[in-house]
């Protein structure tokens, strides 16, 4: 296990790529993410519209990464597809190594409850639970155990800064606040993939830079991958890479 950890900061995977470090090891070491030539469509009575035309992409641990593109560009489709919450018609989606593009209906459900933490635009809290019991509510299908649900919920309410608001209810918050349950509630799973639709549209520049400053943070601290989609060009700075998806093509436009 020594120096695992080396492979999961960004430094370390650049250096191995300059010094000519790319035998497979090292590839499903370091790669998060991989897609490969991804198609999908959809059909709605006679017509089938053509989402994604053949999506290929490389993406290392703990990238923080922005999709921009115009509505109905696929964008969705897209974070769909890596939270498995869609398949694709064709080609592979591999999430550290993993094919889950290949999943049941089942290996999917797993993935997505243990691997993959959602962050929405409008929090998606329950209203009639406090800030540490919308926290607990993710992790009672990964562990039955609820006095360390607790401790765990707590433990990420106190990194987003809020362990002092723990018994106070979605309404009772600003929406910062909640945006910060939110993040606490995808991290408790502690997965390896975060994907955030929108995740500062509904928030005041202030807060919008408050919740980006926490993101980046974790993205340092815990080495997790984080994808964005967003059309706030405000959320570039941010960013490690931008890619752009328009006529069911991504491409990079800033690396």
């Amino acid at each position: 296990m020594e120096g695992i950890i080396d492979f999961y900061n960004p430094y370390m995977y650049d250096r191995m790529l300059i010094n000519g470090h790319r035998n497979r090891r090292y590839r499903e070491i370091m790669t998060s993410i991989s897609l490969q030539e991804v198609k999908k469509s959809y059909r709605s009575g006679e017509e089938t519209t053509h989402v994604l035309k053949g999506v290929d992409l490389e993406v290392g641990r703990g990238e923080m990464l922005m999709i921009m593109g115009p509505s109905g560009s696929g964008k969705t489709t897209f974070l769909n597809l890596l939270g498995g919450i869609d398949v694709p018609d064709s080609g592979q989606v591999l999430i550290d190594g993993e094919e889950i593009s290949s999943y049941g209906p089942q290996q999917l459900s797993n993935y997505r409850r243990r691997q993959v933490g959602f962050i929405f635009q409008f929090y998606n809290l329950i209203p009639t639970l406090n800030a540490l019991e919308n926290v607990e509510l993710s992790l009672e299908t990964i562990n039955k155990d609820k006095t360390a649900n607790r401790e765990k919920a707590m433990r990420y309410l106190e990194m987003v800064g809020l362990g002092d608001r723990w018994s106070s209810f979605p309404q009772e918050l600003s929406g910062g606040q909640q945006q910060r349950v939110a993040i606490a509630r995808a991290l408790s799973k502690e997965p390896r993939l975060i994907l955030a639709d929108e995740p500062t549209g509904n928030l005041d520049r202030e807060r919008e830079q408050s919740v980006m400053e926490l993101m980046k943070d974790i993205q340092k601290k815990l080495g997790i991958t984080f994808f964005i989609v967003s059309h706030n060009s405000r959320l570039i700075p941010f960013m490690d890479r931008i890619f752009e998806l328009d006529a069911g093509r991504l491409q990079e436009i800033r690396g």
